[in-house]
């Protein structure tokens, strides 16, 4: 298969392209059927930011191969399932948020959309390294999943002093909050199904810029891994929207975080 030069891969269109990523780097080029065919052989290889992503090129993916008369014989079977790689049994959800992200896009306007991805490459780049899986990447939030809970709370950590670090658009201080809980959710087809995201995503809404909460769950999970200077302080029980019960909670403190807040948002103290 002759190599696409650098001119002549400039001058594709972006729906030559099965994958295009938030920053904008276009790859497996679809302008072809030779293209096609070694796109399928390489799509394993590709780093995706997310499971959405993976399933937006698979779909150009096989609509190429469709039009250019490839049957993509293994291919499908190999990659049309990519939920099987996600961890099943007792996980750790991690949920990231952007605290006041409607004002952030008024004032920031254009360059939204930038930050937005700056945003979601930084935590992509603390939860790889921390064996998660980032399962979705929508609007304002990030949600991974981890197998183990110090894992998951490694992350958090790097996330919130990556955060602490950037340097924003137009000197803006840009924060996340971060929510983590523990469950054993179903996997099914379309992703994770149970009680235990919905908590997860609850935790994650109620707390504050810069702020990482975690369940008693995750508490239970990870006390005796914890890295040194760092410590968990109780916040109390706390009743959230559509969970049937209170849930323990618990602030996550570091010297070089954050340690203030308000109150939780949107949940009431359980007496």
């Amino acid at each position: 298969m002759p190599s696409l030069s650098a001119k002549e891969r400039a001058q594709l269109p972006d729906s030559a392209f099965a994958y295009i990523d938030s920053g904008g780097r276009r790859r497996l080029p679809i302008n072809d059927a030779a293209h096609v065919r070694n796109a399928l052989a390489r799509f394993g290889q590709v780093a995706f930011e997310d499971e959405d992503a993976r399933d937006r090129a698979r779909g150009r993916l096989l609509r190429a191969a469709k039009k250019h008369g490839i049957m993509p014989i293994g291919f499908i079977s190999a990659q049309l399932q990519p939920q099987r790689k996600l961890p099943k049994g007792d996980v750790t959800f991690l949920l990231t948020d952007i605290e006041g992200s409607t004002e952030l896009l008024a004032r920031l306007d254009d360059q939204y959309a930038a930050l937005l991805a700056d945003v979601r490459r930084l935590v992509r780049a603390a939860v790889r390294p921390a064996r998660g899986h980032v399962v979705s990447a929508r609007g304002d939030d990030v949600f991974a999943v981890f197998e183990r809970a110090p894992a998951a709370l490694e992350a958090a950590l790097a996330i919130q002093r990556a955060m602490r670090a950037g340097v924003w658009p137009q000197n803006n201080d840009v924060r996340l909050r971060i929510g983590l809980h523990r469950g054993r959710p179903a996997l099914t087809d379309t992703g994770y199904v149970g009680l235990s995201v919905h908590a997860a995503a609850r935790i994650c809404f109620a707390g504050h810029g810069g702020q990482i909460v975690i369940s008693s769950a995750v508490r239970a999970a990870a006390l005796d891994s914890l890295a040194d200077g760092v410590s968990l302080r109780s916040l109390g029980a706390w009743r959230f929207r559509g969970l049937p019960e209170p849930v323990a909670v618990f602030q996550v403190e570091a010297a070089d975080l954050l340690a203030d807040f308000p109150p939780l948002r949107s949940a009431a103290l359980a007496e």
